[in-house]
């Protein structure tokens, strides 16, 4: 016997019509790459969003097709979120802190129509547009007075298209599992691979991210997302604003400490979230300008794993506390949210800051197992380490096109690449990437726990451990420190500082200062580059 519910598809548009509706003037900010400030209300914009839908139908753009972008966090980038998707169309989020070649890879993999790209990008798309084989129209995301040159021959005007569309729009029926967006993964191993969303998966995924115990978003927040909406929709919260009716704050291309800073102060910023690059720049201007943010009440870290140090400077100089997440593009990407349960208020700070440097706890919507090398599930006991294995309604069943299908098991689990412990309160705990993991003698170290010890030093501002080979041990690890401007540190003296915090057998053989660490388009450190350039270095012949 099935319900007598209404069956209502969970489709994108309507999150932006509820907000129209029932939040009408909250403000939806964005800093725009030609400079000022854009602002208007949620009403304002669906208005917009129903023109663009029609432009993008005269473009000839039909259900299916995949629709491209080149762009930053802007209010022009938030109406493609709505209007392509609410056609029927894919919206094709392209990183393009990608190579050029990649770039043009991505496009011809996903088979993109249509190509609407910021200004910033004029050069770039001019000089990829040639290779970019199933795109027919280019169209700049700007006015006629700001088009960039070197573009390609026939481009057209964002504003122009919407200004002549015509303003009734009535948004399609569409089945909630019709494909919504394509992101492609950062491709650090091989060719990124594309996930491939649909209208269902990302109204749950927006659903569970206004969740208590996940980022607790209500009609009084202010949330910037400097996660760029080209990286796993901006982690969901383009989408999740208009749901809770939220005031967005996008920050378009300026992701430097001061202007990140500035903007928060500016709109009251009350929920931030990004890579831990990002605070670790807004930290730093905030210490020269001997200021503290005083509207921020949450920040959210994820994409690579912050150090207890780390947390607390952040929460020293931005004002709000840290919650670190866990996720990827092909989780939408909420994982894990790390918030404490009722039973740890008051407890003690040293115990409190080691659980916090822990991913998160599950949510419903995403079920967790580690599994050994044997392929049995480990014990949720903190201390077994395994291939971390995730699945749930949000999460990724297959690549697009079905590239990497090794990484779905026949069970229906997706294998994150993730080695991690999961303790008895459900706290799931990165201990390395699989590839990255350092196996000395038969046995694993930890390189996130290494760069964590060392990284409790003052001085040090980051930090990256990689395995080296080594003719009796296998592997041994090198620390590789970045320090804080203005700091010194003595090499053996932080060697001595990591060996009073792990392991003795932990200890790396060399800790090495350098100026700077390769990162990736994510913010993400490129530790195979750096070991595919130090272990070069080593194999070649002294001079």
């Amino acid at each position: 016997m099935q319900g007598l519910m209404m069956d209502w598809p969970l489709t994108l548009p309507s999150l932006l019509e509820h907000a129209a509706l029932y939040h009408p003037d909250q403000q939806v900010v964005a800093r725009t790459v030609e400079g000022p400030i854009h602002r208007y209300g949620y009403a304002q914009a669906l208005a917009r969003v129903k023109r663009l839908a029609n432009a993008l139908i005269t473009l000839g753009v039909k259900p299916g097709d995949r629709v491209a972008t080149l762009a930053w966090s802007t209010h022009r980038h938030f109406e493609l979120y709505f209007a392509a998707t609410g056609i029927g169309a894919v919206l094709h989020t392209i990183n393009p802190r990608l190579h050029p070649d990649q770039v043009a890879w991505v496009a011809n993999h996903a088979g993109d129509r249509v190509l609407l790209f910021d200004a910033t990008f004029g050069e770039l798309v001019g000089e990829v547009a040639p290779q970019m084989r199933t795109v027919k129209t280019f169209v700049s995301l700007t006015d006629a007075a700001h088009v960039p040159p070197g573009v390609p021959g026939g481009t057209l005007v964002y504003e122009d298209l919407l200004a002549a569309a015509a303003p009734e729009f009535t948004w399609p029926e569409l089945d909630e599992k019709t494909a919504c967006g394509l992101c492609y993964t950062s491709g650090t191993t091989g060719n990124p691979k594309g996930v491939l969303y649909s209208h269902r998966s990302t109204v749950l995924h927006a659903m569970a991210l206004g969740l208590p115990d996940a980022f607790n978003f209500g009609a009084a927040d202010a949330i910037m997302p400097c996660a760029q909406m080209y990286h796993a929709n901006a982690w969901g919260t383009p989408y999740a604003a208009p749901l809770v009716g939220a005031k967005l704050v996008l920050p378009g291309r300026a992701l430097d400490g001061a202007s990140v800073a500035e903007l928060i102060e500016a709109e009251g910023v009350t929920f931030v979230l990004g890579v831990p690059t990002i605070w670790v720049g807004v930290a730093e201007h905030l210490e020269q300008a001997g200021k503290r943010l005083s509207t921020v009440k949450t920040i959210a870290i994820g994409g690579s794993a912050p150090t207890a140090a780390l947390i607390e400077r952040i929460e020293t100089r931005l004002g709000g506390v840290v919650h670190q997440i866990w996720g990827m593009t092909e989780t939408s990407p909420l994982g894990v949210v790390n918030r404490p349960l009722p039973r740890h208020a008051g407890e003690d700070p040293v115990v409190s800051a080691a659980r916090k440097v822990k991913q998160g706890r599950g949510l419903w919507g995403v079920e967790l197992r580690v599994v050994g090398e044997d392929g049995q599930v480990l014990a949720r006991d903190g201390k077994s380490a395994g291939a971390l294995q995730v699945k749930g309604p949000w999460v990724a069943k297959a690549y697009f096109k079905h590239d990497g299908s090794a990484a779905f098991t026949a069970d229906g689990w997706f294998d994150t690449g993730d080695i991690a412990t999961i303790d008895a309160e459900g706290y799931l705990r990165l201990t390395d990437r699989a590839k990255d993991v350092i196996k000395s003698g038969g046995e694993w170290i930890s390189t996130l726990d290494l760069e964590d010890a060392v990284c409790s030093h003052p001085a040090v501002a980051m930090a990256a451990a990689i395995g080296m080979p080594h003719p009796k041990w296998d592997e041994r690890p090198l620390l590789l420190v970045v320090l804080r401007p203005g700091q010194q540190a003595d090499p053996e003296a932080l060697k001595a500082h990591v060996a009073e915090r792990v392991a003795k057998w932990w200890t790396p053989d060399e800790v090495r200062i350098v100026s700077e660490l390769p990162l990736g388009p994510t913010g993400k450190v490129l530790k195979r580059e750096l070991r595919d350039r130090l272990t070069t270095v080593t194999a070649e012949p002294a001079v």
